[in-house]
Formats: structure tokens, C-alpha cells, sequence
């Protein structure tokens, strides 16, 4: 826990992370591993404290001997001269937030006896941490009002909380959207707004009813909420998240102010001087998908919102106020970068580009002063804490530090190819070690999933082992991916697996030209939706001598109603019994499996919603069915997202084992 100043200010002796530098001789480095999954740190979710001294935030890492992911809070000093480890508990700790006169430092966690994830104070005059909340049904959001005597928290109702004591109950299910990744069924519970006493400790409800609520945030005066909610008439039926605000008491109704069709998502953002709420605005309805989030800015008190950057054509993320109210900041998503943008209201000019260059920004906060931290990642240093000075960056953080001194790292670069009508796709190449100019490597054409994300210029231990075992590693933004704009993204709406699977083509046959890739040893593999380009593109072309695919489908037909995309089905291809050709025709890999050569290796987790492992069973059988050389992975207890840090390493070990099997054996050489 913090102790008070007089420690701080020693504190940097007892942190040897913040000492740490990758200076050393490149032949003493070892190559990455599939363990150093458990080496990684995180770095996420900066706060500025209000007096701009320091920067609180989240240190995601593995705990090894119970085989899972934690997380704890940190602080360092703006100036980035001394770092402090604030928790160290076997649970996690997230979500960290000070109060408006920095007494306290707010967080969530399930630590100790809470029941659920509760919300606990840190005084930072001295103490230990107090849990102030028992909410049975937890807490998954929150924000701090501006006087500091009131918590606006997003709980859950009461009956979603899980009672180990309970014996199990039958799943009554009566919704249209029923399923979803992680809370597995879901039953008529909800996520509400709570109105929390710090003083009392108490909480009263402020929304309930059959809708949920999400994205809260004071305004200014602390009179009023604004948060993000779908009040549809059936909820389940669409995703028209609307923004609202309603006055900070019980009993007040919730006014609405957009009306956009579409998704309007937060968090919300008021101005200083609480006139406007800035917001994202995402596309139209039946492109929900493939959404691209314009700035929004709308009046508070209502009126008609105004699109602030209307011809960027590229998604923004986390709007945030400058100090004056003058501009806003957000982080914009472009060809294979994030980086930060300043957009000037008054003038209307363009927006002026704060962070560039080759490298992703996934965190940003602005303190009273001005100033910028955000938390940003490059190909050769995984996420770390910077402060923003002009349009350079300065580091605050040096968690990775050790464990880049012992490693030796590829070579990331661009790469671009012209498409079979012409369209330029941009991506990555990652050399292996020790890469000789003219020599050709077995290559690896490694598929994002999304298909609304992008390969990017970020840390990617996955690229870095692959090339660490004598790899080329080769990825394209297909179209449908984010990045390259509205058009680009939506081009393959109800026509999955066409251009993407000639870019992708596109993509390998570049590789091959500049000399790098081996025609003869190519392997192709990705997760999502990348394994389900993966089958179109096994299904397809023979080239490819070895296949992954995790978390995949190809008989779409069959995830109707197992999955949880109903919504983006029937207004993308319609019911299955109103148009059966939609549905066949991107069922294709499966009914075009006895043209499948390439030997595949499928994985899953068996509690996934999201893909559920029946995709990957369905083409296993399949493959087996017509003798092709292919092995079946499930990992028990895992959802979309493999969790349990010895599977993500057993994953990537399978990897390398299906690929070296054949791709580098005597034959596959020659």
C-alpha cells in the first residue's frame, strides 16, 4: 500500500523497474520463447492525479503458480523520476481513479471477502485500502462526482450475482439476443445506475427498469449525469445506443438527446464549462460491424449535434477535453498506427496531429494543466507510460525493461501490394533473426480477426516468435479491416471471404516477388474471423502447406442461433429462411472442404460464445472425413479469448510445432 510522502519520495530505490534500460550486446540476447508469455507486462488505463504531480495506473501481468492473468495499480511521477507499487494482493486490482482534490485513489477489485468486484478506497495520506461498497450484484464502472462527496457506480442487479451456495437452477431463456461471450445465457438482469454516499457509504438506485446503462459521467456543476443506453422497444432487436442525462438524484427521469439511428457510444465528455457533451457517433445501422466512429459534439442542454471531424474517415476513440475547452482529443485509428489528434471547435480547422509515427496509443489522459499521458506500444517494446511533450513522447514507465534486455527482437516493417482489381492493401513484414538479403524463408501469412481491426505497428509476441524460429511473418489489412476508411471497411458487407481472400492472395504473392518468401514453404493461420478466412482461403488456393485456425467457422448456416451475431446476421444476410443462397454462399469452405489440401490444425475453447468451438469441430470432422492431415485443440473452461496464461503458451508452442512439422521438414524444403 502507499505510505506516506516521506516514502515516496524513497521509493524509487526499492523499484528497480524504474531503472531499467535494453543496453547490451545483441549476441548475449537469447531469441523469444512461447514462456516469456509470462515475462509481458501491460501497461493500461493512465489517471493524472488532479494536482498533475502524478500518473496512476495498471499493471497486467501473470501470476504463474495459479495459472491466471492479475493486475495491480501503480504510480509514477510526472516528472518520471520515481515509481510506486500501490497494491500487491493475489487478486486484481483495476479501474483507477482520483478524487477531484487527490486525497483519494479510487479502484475496483474482488480482493479479500468482497463478494464480487466491489469499490475501494486508497488514502493517500497513509492506510491501507477499505472496501466502501458491498453491492451484491458488483460493480463494473464508475466516476467520481467534482466535489468528491458522491460516486456515480454501474452495478449489476442483484440477481445476476453468483451464490456458490446455491444449488444450480435451471436456464430459463426468453430473450432474442440470448447468448454472449463470457456471461454465457443471459437472463432478464441488467446493469444500472447507483448513486454512492462517500461520506454515508450508502448507494440508492438511479435507473432501473428493464434497460441497461453504461458510460456515466458528471457534468461540471455535478447536477447531472450523461451515460450511453439502448431504449429501444426491444433492446435485444437492435443496437441504437442513444446518449442521455438526467439530474443526480433518485426519482429524476433520464432525458435523451441523440436520436442517431446508429450506435452513439462514450464515454461521454462534457466541456469545462459544461455547455456540450462530446461523444462517438458510429455508422449507419446495417453497418454496426463494420462501425467507424465519428467526434460528435452535441449541446447539453439538446439541440442537434454536430459532427466535429466529418471528413476524417477514420474511427476516433476516447474523446477528451483540452483544459480551456477549446479543442478535444482523441485517438485516431489509421493505417496500421493509433496515434493522438487535437480538433480546434471554434475554427473548424483540421485536426493537428499531437502523437505520430509507427507505434499504437491505447490510453489517454489529460490533467488540469494540460498535459498529456498516454500509454503507447511500437513493434519492439511492448505498452509502456509516457508523457506527451509537444508532438514527442517521454517515457514515465520501464516495466519491460528486463525482460528486453535478455531478448532479441525482429525487424518489423510496411509492405504493400496491389490487389487483383487493383486496390492497395498495406500490412506487415516481420524478418526472421539473423535475416540474410536474398535469401527466401518459410513465410507464415498470419490473418487479423474483426474484421473491423487492423495489424499494426505494436508489440506482438506472437509476430516475434515466429521469427525467432526462423519465420518471415506476413500480414494484410484486408478489405473490411479498420484503418483505411468507411468504404474500405464496409466493401465486404454480405460478401465475406471474396476480397479479403484476394488480398490476402495479393498480400503472399508480393511476399514472394521481393525475394523473401519461399513459394514452396507457406503457411497461412489466424484467430475469429482470421481462422475463418483462413478456411476460405485453404478452400480456395493449394499453395499453403500447413494451416491454424482457432476460433473459426465455415458453416455459417450453423452458428445462427449458437453464436452471438444474430443482430449483424439478419440485417447483413437476411434469416437463413428467407435467403438460403447468402447463407451457402459464405458457407463456402465448407462446401468446398474435399478441395482442401492444406493440412490444418483447429483450436477452440469449449465455453465460447462469440465462435463456439462447433465451427472448428464442424471442419475438423470434415478434414478427418477426407483423410487431410488435421488435429482438434479445445481448451476446457476458456471463452473467445484464451485466459489461462499456460494455454495462451501451449498455443503458441502448437503453433510452431504444426508449422516446423511442414514446413521445414527435407520435403517441404526442397
Amino acid at each position: 500500500m502507499l505510505r506516506p510522502t516521506l516514502l515516496i519520495a524513497t521509493a524509487l530505490a526499492a523499484c528497480p523497474l524504474a531503472a531499467q534500460t535494453t543496453t547490451g550486446p545483441a549476441s548475449a540476447r537469447r531469441p523469444v520463447r512461447a514462456a516469456d508469455v509470462y515475462r509481458i507486462r501491460e501497461v493500461r488505463d493512465p489517471q493524472r492525479s488532479p494536482d498533475g504531480r502524478w500518473v496512476a495506473y495498471v499493471v497486467a501481468g501473470v501470476d504463474t503458480v495459479k495459472d491466471r492473468s492479475t493486475s495491480d495499480l501503480w504510480m509514477t511521477s510526472w516528472r518520471g523520476d520515481t515509481t510506486v507499487r500501490l497494491t500487491s494482493t493475489p487478486e486484481s486490482e483495476s479501474s483507477p481513479r482520483w478524487s477531484p482534490d487527490g486525497r483519494w485513489l479510487s479502484f475496483l477489485s474482488s480482493r479479500g471477502d468482497a463478494k464480487g468486484t466491489q469499490l475501494w478506497l486508497l488514502d493517500r495520506t497513509g492506510g491501507e485500502a477499505q472496501r466502501v461498497s458491498n453491492v451484491k450484484g458488483g460493480i463494473s464502472d464508475y466516476a467520481w462526482s467534482p466535489d468528491g462527496s458522491r460516486i456515480v457506480l454501474v452495478v449489476g442487479d442483484s440477481a445476476s450475482a453468483d451464490d456458490s451456495t446455491s444449488k444450480p437452477k435451471p436456464i430459463v431463456v426468453d430473450r432474442y439476443h440470448f447468448k454472449s461471450d463470457g456471461p454465457g445465457y443471459l437472463g432478464a438482469e441488467r446493469e444500472h445506475l447507483a448513486l454512492f454516499d462517500v461520506a454515508t457509504r450508502r448507494s440508492v438506485p438511479l435507473t432501473p427498469g428493464p434497460y441497461e446503462e453504461q458510460s456515466p459521467s458528471w457534468s461540471p456543476d455535478g447536477r447531472s449525469i450523461a451515460f450511453i443506453s439502448n431504449r429501444a422497444t426491444d433492446p435485444d432487436r437492435s443496437e441504437n445506443t442513444d446518449l442521455f442525462v438526467m439530474e443526480a438524484r433518485a426519482g429524476a427521469t433520464p432525458r435523451r438527446l441523440t436520436t442517431f439511428e446508429g450506435p452513439d457510444e462514450g464515454p461521454p465528455a462534457w466541456s469545462p464549462d459544461g455547455k456540450l457533451i462530446a461523444y462517438k457517433q458510429g455508422s449507419d445501422p446495417k453497418y454496426t460491424a463494420y462501425n467507424l466512429y465519428d467526434l460528435a459534439v452535441i449541446p447539453a442542454a439538446g439541440g442537434t449535434p454536430r459532427l466535429v471531424a466529418a471528413t476524417l474517415d477514420r474511427s476516433i476513440g476516447e474523446p477528451r477535453w483540452s483544459a480551456d475547452g477549446a479543442s478535444l482529443y482523441v485517438i485516431v485509428t489509421d493505417d496500421r498506427a493509433r496515434h493522438v489528434a487535437r480538433f480546434p471547435l471554434a475554427t473548424g480547422a483540421a485536426a493537428a496531429r499531437v502523437v505520430t509515427g509507427e507505434r499504437v496509443v491505447t490510453g489517454l489522459s489529460v490533467g488540469r494543466d494540460g498535459g498529456l499521458a498516454v500509454v503507447a506500444t511500437t513493434s519492439d517494446r511492448p505498452h509502456e507510460l509516457f508523457a506527451v511533450e509537444g508532438s514527442t513522447l517521454r517515457r514515465l514507465t520501464h516495466h519491460n525493461d528486463e525482460w528486453l534486455s535478455e531478448v532479441r527482437l525482429a525487424t518489423t516493417e510496411g509492405i504493400s501490394a496491389k490487389s487483383a482489381d487493383g486496390t492497395t492493401v498495406n500490412g506487415l513484414l516481420v524478418k526472421p533473426l539473423d535475416y540474410v538479403t536474398g535469401r527466401r524463408y518459410p513465410t507464415l501469412l498470419r490473418i487479423h480477426g474483426g474484421p473491423n481491426l487492423q495489424d499494426q505497428y505494436e508489440f506482438h509476441l506472437e509476430r516475434e516468435l515466429f521469427a525467432a524460429n526462423g519465420y518471415v511473418v506476413v500480414t494484410a489489412n484486408y478489405r473490411g479491416s479498420a484503418g483505411r476508411g468507411a468504404a474500405y471497411g464496409q466493401s465486404i458487407f454480405a460478401d465475406w471471404g471474396n476480397r479479403e481472400v484476394q488480398d490476402l492472395l495479393a498480400m503472399t504473392d508480393r511476399a514472394v516477388a521481393i525475394g523473401v518468401a519461399d513459394p514452396e514453404r507457406l503457411g497461412i493461420g489466424g484467430w475469429s474471423y482470421g481462422a475463418i478466412l483462413t478456411n476460405y482461403v485453404i478452400a480456395s488456393d493449394k499453395r499453403f502447406k500447413a494451416a491454424t485456425s482457432g476460433a473459426g467457422s465455415s458453416l455459417q448456416i450453423a452458428m445462427y442461433g449458437t453464436d452471438e451475431y444474430v443482430i449483424q446476421y439478419e440485417a447483413e444476410l437476411g434469416p437463413p429462411w428467407k435467403n438460403q443462397d447468402a447463407w451457402i454462399r459464405v458457407s463456402y469452405p465448407f462446401f468446398h472442404a474435399d478441395r482442401i489440401s492444406t493440412p490444418t490444425l483447429f483450436l477452440g475453447g469449449d465455453q465460447d460464445f462469440n465462435v463456439p468451438l462447433l465451427g472448428s469441430e464442424q471442419m475438423y470432422q470434415a478434414l478427418r472425413s477426407l483423410g487431410i492431415e488435421t488435429r482438434l485443440i479445445v481448451y476446457p473452461g476458456q471463452h473467445h479469448g484464451i485466459a489461462r496464461p499456460s494455454f495462451k503458451k501451449d498455443r503458441l508452442e502448437r503453433y510452431v510445432g504444426w508449422y516446423d512439422r511442414f514446413l521445414k521438414t527435407e520435403s517441404a524444403a526442397r
